[in-house]
């Protein structure tokens, strides 16, 4: 057998084939977790800080009411271009 030849068969070849794609895919895999687990904490931080905002939101429009009512009681409030 020639020295410069390559003395595994095909089926060899094949083989290590496979088992490289396979632990290609598992790298991937393993990175598309840590990225999804990233996201997840992601997605939850800005559920949190919308729901504070809406809370906010909610608080200063109360008390905007509040100072609208204080100004025009009665709930008479003018209509645009009125003093």
């Amino acid at each position: 057998m020639n020295p410069d030849t390559d003395a595994r068969s095909p089926d060899t070849v094949i083989d290590e084939r496979l088992v490289e794609r396979v632990e290609r895919l598992i790298v991937r895999y393993e990175e598309l977790q840590r990225t999804n687990a990233l996201l997840a904490e992601q997605l939850k931080a800005t559920a949190a800080e919308r729901d504070s905002l809406k809370s906010r939101l909610a608080a200063a429009r109360a008390r905007v009411d509040a100072l609208l009512a204080r100004l025009h009681p009665g709930g008479d409030l003018p209509s645009e271009g009125q003093p």
